[in-house]
């Protein structure tokens, strides 16, 4: 099994607390039909266990087959860098099949963000290296595909269903509370 390098810090797009007993990561690609296919499981799963997990993106766009996948992860980067990640990540999954500089700037828009920073941010390709540095730490861990996951940073190898991800979700948590039963 391969581990998560690095390990979840400041720079990571994170829902739910730090001190949450799980963290799934998952390295995925907004043009992904599978990795579209992940994200309302994982959205499921995350309100399955609340605060027991803080769920972390990071991009990892197969440019050989998708085409719109890298301007997309800088469009997520860039809406990240007006504080709106999560809105813009949202649409993107929502709307896998406009992802054309046009619905780009809609969905900024549509988000609440500085319509002219995003664009003038994608033209310059200001995130560029935001991106490239998900990429290299999904490399550094074993990814070749998306979507991959990984739980308490350990890669989760099994199908990126509901029911696999719940019960890797629940093996953590019954290792963590075995951990500290240990320590006592």
């Amino acid at each position: 099994m391969g581990s998560l390098t690095p390990g979840v810090g400041d720079r990571d797009h994170a829902q739910g607390s730090p001190d949450a007993a799980v963290t799934l990561v998952e390295y995925a690609d907004y043009e992904c039909p599978f990795s579209g296919r992940a994200y309302p499981v994982v959205k499921s799963v995350r309100e399955r266990f609340g605060d027991r997990l803080r769920f972390v993106y990071r991009n990892f766009p197969l440019t050989e087959i998708h085409p719109h996948a890298r301007r997309a992860a800088e469009a997520a980067e860039a809406a990240g860098g007006q504080g709106g990640f999560w809105p813009m990540h949202d649409r993107l999954f929502e709307h896998q099949t406009q992802l054309d500089d046009a619905h780009l700037r809609q969905y900024a828009v549509d988000a609440g963000l500085d319509a002219d920073r995003f664009a003038a941010d994608l033209a310059d390709h200001a995130f560029a290296g935001r991106v490239d540095a998900d990429v290299a730490s999904g490399e550094a861990s074993g990814v070749a595909g998306t979507p991959t996951f990984f739980v308490n940073g350990v890669r989760h190898d099994e199908a990126p269903d509901f029911v696999h991800l719940v019960a890797a979700v629940e093996r953590a948590l019954r290792e963590r509370v075995d951990g500290r039963a240990r320590q006592m």
